[in-house]
């Protein structure tokens, strides 16, 4: 572009050739730079490949005075454009930009009193144009990198408190989680607490109705369990609720649902599932439990358990309607000696009424 200018002063001169083909060199370096930072990716802590357009851009400008001495004055402008330009357009790089400034500068200045024959005041002039410019260039990009470290502290800061607020969040989380484990589950067995058994049934037993599927549910108590933490402690009757917890789960479909209803009785819900197979397989339960091997501590108990069925009527809408009517099966099979399944029989008309009420 500023070949144009030059063909237009000097024509086609050697002074032109030299100028043009100085240019060619200058802007030929640039890009040669350019690419080579483009192809090696990060170079942000490569300072010397920041610096060197910047020194090659300085020597072109340099050298346009020894090429064209009679356009000192046109130069000036083009120095103090160039130097404003280095503090400006090169951010983060204070250092690399005021030396190549300098550089800029001071060679111009010797290059004006070598080659223009510029006089002593018109040098001392150039000189205080050029320090006010690098005093301006230097202060304005000194105040940028200044506001660039705050607004990097303020997001570094930004960015911890984020990191800290999705750890509090997380582990919020992991306490809620742990907060539903413990009022869902059972400490001792792992089975479902009574409270969330009685959610989970319920849904079970309202499905079933809307279906019109049968639904059953039968109470486990183990018998003479009292006589177990008298005789061989509480450590013994936890593990004997622990094994009779695990039969339990090992024998019931993933459709059922499982639940320690307080202190020695478990509770199972059996969604379509009619009295004859609930009773098939609560036997299955009973007959599991009394083969369960014992500790040799233990070895004379003979561990047993007594299971009451009751099967909601079509039009069941309560939960605890089935539940008291199992839970009355299960007593009257402890009354005939325990040791065995019992199936709730149709209730009477007073005890409807009583469900009713209830």
């Amino acid at each position: 572009m500023f070949a144009i200018a030059d063909y237009q002063i000097l024509g086609l001169t050697q002074a032109y050739y030299l100028l043009v083909a100085m240019r060619i060199v200058v802007v030929g370096l640039c890009l040669f730079l350019a690419l080579i930072m483009l192809l090696r990716g990060d170079v942000s802590h490569e300072v010397w490949l920041h610096a060197m357009p910047l020194w090659v851009l300085a020597t072109g400008i340099i050298l346009i005075v020894p090429l064209r001495p009679d356009s000192l004055s046109t130069q000036v402008m083009a120095v103090i454009v160039a130097t404003i330009g280095f503090y400006l357009l090169i951010p983060n790089l204070l250092t690399v930009v005021a030396f190549a400034s300098l550089y800029l500068s001071i060679g111009f200045l010797a290059a004006a009193a070598l080659f223009a024959d510029a006089p002593p005041g018109a040098l001392l002039r150039l000189a205080l144009l050029l320090i006010m410019a690098n005093g301006v260039g230097f202060c304005a990009l000194l105040r940028l990198e200044k506001l660039q470290r705050r607004q990097f502290s303020l997001l570094h800061d930004e960015r911890d408190q984020n990191r800290q607020l999705l750890k509090e969040i997380a582990h919020r989380e992991l306490l809620e989680e742990q907060l539903r484990r413990v009022a869902e589950r059972d400490s001792l067995t792992g089975l479902n607490s009574r409270r969330h058994f009685m959610k989970l049934a319920d849904a079970l037993l309202q499905i079933s109705r809307e279906d019109q599927t049968p639904f059953s549910l039968f109470m486990i108590d183990v018998d003479h369990f009292k006589r177990i933490n008298d005789t061989w402690g509480h450590s013994q009757g936890d593990w004997v609720l622990t094994q009779i917890a695990e039969i339990c789960t090992q024998a019931l479909r993933p459709t059922d649902v499982i639940g320690r209803f307080g202190g020695e009785e478990f509770v199972v819900a059996l969604p379509d599932t009619d009295a004859e197979q609930a009773t098939i397989v609560a036997e299955r339960l009973r007959r599991k439990v009394a083969a369960l091997p014992l500790e040799e501590a233990m070895s004379e108990l003979q561990l047993s358990v007594t299971i009451g069925i009751a099967v909601a009527r079509g039009d069941e809408v309560s939960l605890q309607n089935v539940i008291a009517r199992a839970d009355r099966a299960l007593y009257a099979g402890k009354r005939e000696g325990r040791d065995q399944v019992v199936a709730c029989a149709e209730i009477s008309a007073e005890e409807r009424v009583e469900d009713s009420l209830k």
